[in-house]
C-alpha cells in the first residue's frame, strides 16, 4: 500500500514502514506527525482519488533533522572584475512512515 501526500507544497509518494526526506517539519527527533493532505491511495490495485484530498492519515516519526548537499552559486559579469561565490545546503526532515489509514 502507497499513498501520495501533499508536504509543504510538494507531492511525495509514501509506503509503511518506509522513510522519506521532505523540507523541514517543525519537531524535534522521535516526534510523531501526522500527514493530512492525502492525494491519492493504492491498495493493491485498488485506486482511491480524493477530491481534493482523502479522509486518510498518514502517521510518522521525525528519525533526523539532516542538511542536503551543497549547492554553488556562482556568479560572473565578463570583463568587469565582478565574481561571487554562494553556497547553499537545504534543511530537511528524515520521517519515518508508521502506518497508512
Amino acid at each position: 500500500m502507497y499513498a501520495i501526500v501533499n508536504i509543504a507544497g510538494k507531492q511525495t509518494k509514501v509506503e509503511a514502514e518506509k522513510f522519506v526526506y521532505t523540507h523541514k517539519l517543525a519537531g524535534n527527533v522521535g516526534d510523531v506527525v501526522e500527514l493530512g493532505n492525502v492525494l491519492l491511495t493504492d491498495n493493491n490495485g485498488s485506486l482511491t482519488i480524493g477530491a481534493p484530498f482523502l479522509d486518510v492519515k498518514v502517521k510518522g516519526t521525525i528519525l533526523a533533522q539532516v542538511k542536503g548537499d551543497k549547492v554553488l552559486v556562482f556568479k560572473k559579469k565578463r570583463r568587469k572584475g565582478y565574481k561571487k561565490l554562494n553556497g547553499h545546503r537545504q534543511d530537511y526532515t528524515k520521517v519515518m512512515v508508521n502506518s497508512i489509514g
